[in-house]
């Protein structure tokens, strides 16, 4: 887990081909860091990381002291840093760029008790992690939507802080830890937390190029600095010159620029008018607009600059919930800023309210309103009703969840390969070696042993394990019965309404999800495993009703997913079908209905948790969905009851080791 600190060359910034908005962010970063860093969203392949790594070329070099771990400024040296406490040697160095792996652990990260001067001379000493390293740099995370939620609580406190604080292992250490994140991220993979969203202070959305001269251009100077990486940078040399003095220029500038009452009170309008709830939005735009005039070497604010800051500011701030896409109505913004180009202001209003002279927008057509679209062969697509309040789905293990599953909020897991660290054991053979304890137990038997002034030594019998606390993700297969009997009464949009409800509770809680649905004559797999409630969403939204009931199939299918992904992520199956099983398996001839109840009593001896939801309606019931649900193992819930305003489900499951 090494931190990548100003390591092999890096691509030229100046020679990335487009992404304005991208190389536009970066920048401004570097004027002030104290915006808050860069968010990084888009496809694979779009110059994300080529464009973060090469942002310290052309940033000013900082200074130095020799030796110095904690990045000291000047005059201001850390009270854990013995070098820059005495008499230090500064220099002139590279601004640090540090790369934070996922699979980092806390001690590497916060940092830790410095095992070899503990071996050696028996000292408490301090061994810095990445946060200092990052100090005065760059922490860089790729995929960060997928970082472990204790490392998330780090960087939040840290983040807010602008200081590290280790309490471990008998060390009690402050050291100031201020950088820029830069993080990038697909949201295919899922979103992040909304507390880590917002501290970041910038946000891009990044797509490849689709025309295919610039493409050809991408490839054309790809090639080229992999062929002769000297060469290519000594060719756009000149160019890099040029940003690092502008950039050094504007820092310089910046302190002057001013941005007067009517800019500000243009910026806080439109984190009104965009209902943008964190007060932290308006100061970054307001550090963002003085930032852009001063790359453009002028020290007033414009109304162009406010608005070329919230493009950058808002987008990731106004989304609400789940499954509410974020973004920017740029007509919406230039109507705003051109009303601030007036000679009268625009009037004062609290966030959300009307101008007075403004017509009130129609609000959308409420889902469940809706009409049905009619589809070739029969088929319909239903809209999704209102789905209320996340239902909430916990998952009672009666054995120990295993320790490798992806980080997650629904299920505990005593043991964790992430987490809190709860307490050590004795191991002498330890997978998360606890130094702390390992030291103390060889003190203490040196000490008993009469030992004094010896270097400690340590036996296999001193070694401690540390015991790690977390909550692990689940993975929720979700089977929908899309055959025609679900079009009787519009019962499709209930059960789309229900699912959403399901899936936001699954997205607050960093779960995997699949959706397999079921018509005409086999089950499809809908959506593979993701942590992305946006693609079930919209795959559900999209979903068609129509032709007959291949249940059995459904079922079998979810088994053979299950079976492959159980390793990862301890699964929930949750059912929604009236259970009118009436096509039999692929190849088979045998009755459906009795090939449905063989796979599920197929799935209750694997020990697999499972809820079905009885979508049955009307008065006359046959009551399949509830013999199912006996055959699983599993409670059954009408679409009524699901509804209800207080579902608070325990779904026993008998998940062994694995």
């Amino acid at each position: 887990m090494s931190a990548a600190v100003n390591g092999p060359a890096s691509y030229p910034f100046a020679a990335i081909v487009g992404q304005p908005l991208l190389k536009q962010a970066l920048l401004l970063c570097a004027v002030d860091p104290s915006i808050g860093g860069v968010l990084v969203r888009g496809d694979k392949g779009s110059a994300k990381s080529t464009a973060a790594r090469g942002l310290t070329q052309v940033l000013p070099a900082i200074t130095l002291a020799e030796g110095c771990a904690f990045h000291c400024a000047p005059g201001q040296p850390a009270t854990a840093c013995t070098v820059c406490n005495t008499a230090p040697v500064h220099f002139p160095a590279t601004v640090p760029f540090v790369n934070l792996p996922l699979g980092a652990t806390e001690d590497r990260v916060l940092g830790s008790l410095d095992l070899q001067q503990a071996l050696q001379g028996g000292q408490r000493a301090f061994q810095p992690g990445l946060l200092a390293a990052a100090h005065r740099g760059i922490l860089y995370i790729d995929e960060v939507n997928l970082l472990a939620d204790h490392l998330v609580d780090v960087l939040l406190d840290v983040a807010a802080m602008g200081v590290n604080s280790v309490q471990r292992e008998g060390l009690s250490i402050s050291h100031p830890a201020r950088f820029t994140l830069i993080g990038t991220m697909n949201l295919e993979e899922g979103d992040l937390r909304p507390q880590l969203l917002d501290r970041f202070g910038l946000m891009v959305e990044v797509s490849a190029p689709t025309d295919k001269t610039v493409r050809a251009e991408v490839v054309r100077r790809r090639i080229a600095f992999e062929s002769d990486p000297a060469a290519f940078a000594e060719r756009w040399q000149s160019q890099q010159d040029a940003l690092r003095l502008q950039v050094a220029e504007a820092q310089g500038l910046l302190a002057e620029v001013v941005l007067d009452d009517p800019m500000l009170e243009l910026s806080s309008h439109l984190c009104c008018e965009f209902e943008v709830a964190s007060l932290r939005a308006d100061i970054v735009m307001h550090k963002a607009a003085r930032a852009i005039a001063a790359l453009q070497a002028r020290t007033r604010v414009t109304p162009d600059d406010v608005r070329a800051a919230a493009l950058l500011v808002l987008p990731h701030r106004r989304r609400r919930k789940p499954f509410e896409q974020s973004g920017m109505d740029e007509d919406k913004l230039d109507e705003l800023v051109d009303q601030a180009r007036q000679p009268e202001p625009p009037q004062q209003q609290g966030c959300g309210d009307a101008s007075p002279d403004q017509e009130p927008a129609e609000p959308p057509p409420s889902e469940d309103a809706s009409q049905e679209q009619q589809g070739e062969g029969g088929q319909q697509t239903f809209a999704i009703a209102a789905p209320g309040t996340a239902r909430k789905i916990s998952v009672a293990a009666t054995a120990q969840a295993s320790a490798n599953v992806a980080s997650g909020r629904r299920s505990a897991v005593a043991d964790a390969s992430r987490g809190s660290a709860v307490r050590a054991v004795p191991d002498a053979n330890p997978d998360r070696l606890a130094i702390g304890a390992t030291l103390r137990s060889a003190a203490v038997r040196g000490a008993l042993a009469g030992e004094t002034g010896e270097p400690l030594s340590i036996t296999r019998a001193d070694l401690h394990r540390q015991v790690r606390s977390g909550r692990g993700a689940n993975l929720i297969v979700f089977v929908v019965d899309a055959s025609g009997s679900m079009a009787a009464q519009r019962r499709m949009e209930a059960v789309k309404g229900a699912v959403l409800a399901l899936l936001t509770d699954a997205y607050q809680r960093r779960d995997q999800l699949a959706v397999i649905a079921f018509r005409g004559e086999q089950a499809q797999l809908l959506l593979a495993p993701t942590r992305s409630a946006d693609l079930a969403e919209q795959g559900l939204r999209e979903l068609p009703t129509g032709g007959r009931t291949p249940l059995p199939h459904a079922l079998q299918l979810a088994a053979q997913m299950l079976q492959q992904q159980m390793q990862e992520a301890p699964p929930l199956l949750v059912i929604l079908s009236d259970g009118k099983a009436n096509v039999s398996l692929p190849g088979s001839s045998g009755d459906p209905w009795s090939e449905t109840l063989q796979v599920a009593q197929t799935l209750a001896a694997q020990g697999v948790p499972a809820l079905v939801l009885d979508t049955e309606s009307g008065y006359l019931r046959l009551g399949r969905a509830a013999q199912l649900a006996e055959a699983l193992g599993a409670p059954c819930l009408t679409l009524e009851q699901l509804t209800g305003d207080a579902l608070a489900l325990t779904v026993r499951a008998q998940l062994g080791a694995r």
